[in-house]
């Protein structure tokens, strides 16, 4: 059963948001780098180790979200702040279930990415030990995975460009309801921050995201 609201997010929960917030980081740096490098003959070989680890990172990441979801699920977070108006909690609930959402399915769009590749490249997960492909993807005509490889390639990406620009929003909204608001919505997730005004008892209390 679900816990009762908390004041702040658990040390679990905020361990697994930030390990998450500094991996999609490296997932979006590493992403930008390695389809421009892997053209350069000076950089292909480094190119190609990235690949290995971004394909690791990524597959880490979907396990990350089902132990995130899970903690989700079972240790209820915060309440929203009483000084939210509905319209705005209903934004930030939508905007966190789509973070969930895009982090699923990236990941889960590389892999079917890369089990259509016409290179049939093996994904080792850190060098330890090889990730399967999908079979229903790794098992097709050779002259029909070029175009779903290129396909999923596209959707791949603009996931990624929609992940990144909901990531901004959501850190924009944190940061504004710091400065602006004087909230404890940052304080949350950064314990060493203090609010600049005490939380106000809510007398309807909603659950955060």
């Amino acid at each position: 059963m679900p816990q009762a609201p908390r004041s702040r997010y658990t040390y679990g929960a905020i361990i697994l948001h930030w390990l998450m917030a500094f991996a999609l980081a490296g997932m979006v740096v590493s992403g930008l780098w390695m389809t421009g490098a892997i053209d350069r003959a000076d950089d292909r070989a480094l190119a190609f180790r990235v690949y290995q680890l971004h394909k690791s990172f990524g597959l880490s990441l979907l396990v990350l979200l089902a132990v995130r979801l899970a903690w989700r699920l079972t240790h209820r977070p915060p309440a929203l702040p009483a000084t939210m108006a509905k319209a705005m909690r209903g934004i930030a609930h939508v905007t966190h279930w789509a973070l969930y959402v895009l982090m699923a399915a990236i990941p889960l769009a590389g892999w079917a990415m890369v089990s259509a590749s016409v290179w049939d490249l093996p994904t080792i997960w850190f060098g330890l030990f090889e990730w399967p492909h999908l079979p229903g993807l790794a098992d097709l005509p050779v002259d029909r995975k070029g175009p779903v490889e290129e396909t999923l390639k596209t959707v791949h990406r603009l996931l990624a460009y929609g992940l990144a620009g909901i990531v901004l929003i959501h850190a924009g909204a944190a940061l504004k309801h710091h400065v602006i608001d004087g909230d404890d919505i940052l304080s949350r997730m950064i314990p060493m921050l203090k609010p600049k005004r005490k939380p106000d008892p809510d007398p309807h209390p909603e659950a955060g995201a």
